[in-house]
């Protein structure tokens, strides 16, 4: 993901080191996104919603580099990232099609540390994410089960259908089991028989009936392709929350919402 910000807090990418972690996990998502499980020996540790660089080098020696958010909380040496196959992509169908368990990849990070959340930040949280934007804010959600935090915690995920929703299972037994957190569908361009959720793209109704009131102070983190992130983060101002409290992250090309 590109468009990232980064507080002085955080290590500057000059200071970064590559090195290499091994592919202990892949799990295939939706039909276009696969999550990497990652061991990285020498991992310093990261916050919630910060990402990592990705490098490959060819035999010929030319190297390719993108950076993808990192969709699980601190965990020691482990890390997963959660990638979406762009066809015409110089790394993403590679990792999202020929990776293998056992292979290994070259890292650098964590970076960024303005869109990070960590419990004592507190809440209310609403996360918004476009497609595989969810990720970052995937991380979020896992920090605040894994810590035992209580703040109330309200998921808007913007898929294109039901077969599209990263992480489905997880988040539908985090939406039924974990007291504190709402999980909210929009499918906006299929739906399954007798669809309950919202049917179209994000907008300003929408978030009316889902954020909390702007006088609840919410901490609001979208993610998603520059068009979802404008729309949402623009209605959320205007819906009265402020500025300061709109955290947004960016991917991709600019164009509409999934």
């Amino acid at each position: 993901m590109s468009g990232r910000q980064t507080m002085a807090r955080t290590a500057k990418r000059g200071r970064l080191n590559w090195q290499l972690a091994d592919v202990v996990g892949l799990v295939d998502e939706t039909p276009r996104i696969r999550t990497i499980e990652l061991e990285a020996p020498d991992w310093p540790g990261h916050l919630a919603g910060q990402h990592v660089d990705v490098r490959l080098t060819a035999e010929d020696g030319y190297r390719a580099q993108r950076s993808y958010s990192i969709a699980t909380p601190a965990d020691g040496s482990r890390l997963a990232i959660s990638v979406e196959r762009i066809e015409d992509g110089e790394v993403s169908p590679y990792l999202a099609g020929e990776l293998r368990a056992g292979d290994k990849l070259e890292l650098r990070g964590p970076i960024g540390g303005y869109f990070v959340w960590e419990p004592r930040r507190g809440g209310p949280l609403l996360l918004a994410g476009g497609g595989s934007g969810v990720a970052p804010l995937m991380a979020m959600l896992r920090e605040r089960v894994a810590t035992g935090s209580w703040v109330s915690v309200r998921l808007l995920a913007s898929s294109r259908s039901w077969a599209d929703v990263v992480y489905r299972s997880e988040l539908e037994a985090i939406g039924r089991d974990e007291m504190g957190i709402e999980i909210v569908h929009a499918l906006t361009r299929s739906q399954p028989p007798s669809w309950p959720g919202y049917d179209r793209r994000v907008d300003r109704e929408m978030l009316a009936e889902v954020a909390w009131p702007p006088t609840d102070r919410p901490l609001c983190y979208v993610c998603g392709p520059t068009g979802f992130v404008e729309t949402v983060a623009s209605a959320l101002v205007e819906l009265g929350h402020a500025p300061d409290l709109v955290l947004t992250e960016r991917f991709g090309p600019t164009g509409g919402p999934p």
